[in-house]
């Protein structure tokens, strides 16, 4: 058997019953569509949404609030994250990317105080809790915001 040869098994493709090809066909003159109306002419029918009339859905539900196209998606760290770096290691977006702490596109990173940290790091990001500052430099370590 070749690639040429495959077919599919008989009956299991029927092709699909022209419409208007004359009386005979059982099909012809309206086509199925029926006599005089919108949806037997030609581009009839409704547009999409139209609830014949009703007021359509999405002007019966209310609006509320709005998208700011210029909110800022800043990515979040916690000091508890921050273990797995030796230490006195200077810890960068970088270095975040690398481990796989940060991913995708973002605007900035924020340090948050969430869990311990017992070894002094140098922590250069774009913004930071006070309870992560405080937490860091118990540690021996330092922030740098950016």
């Amino acid at each position: 058997m070749k690639l040429n040869e495959l077919s599919p098994p008989n009956g299991s493709r029927k092709s699909r019953k022209r419409l208007g090809r004359g009386v005979g066909s059982g099909k012809g003159k309206t086509a199925g569509r029926g006599t005089k109306g919108q949806n037997s002419r030609s581009g009839g029918g409704v547009r999409p949404g139209f609830e014949g009339g009703q007021m359509p859905i999405h002007r019966r539900l209310p609006k509320r609030g709005f998208t700011n196209i210029f909110k800022k998606k800043i990515a979040v760290i916690n000091i508890r994250d921050l273990s797995t770096f030796e230490s006195g290691g200077v810890v960068d977006e970088a270095a975040l990317v690398r481990m796989g702490l940060v991913r995708g596109r973002r605007d900035g990173i924020k340090l948050l105080g969430h869990g311990e940290i017992k070894i002094p790091l140098t922590i250069n990001v774009n913004g930071a809790s006070k309870s992560a500052m405080d937490k860091i430099i118990a540690a021996g370590g330092k922030v740098e915001i950016l």
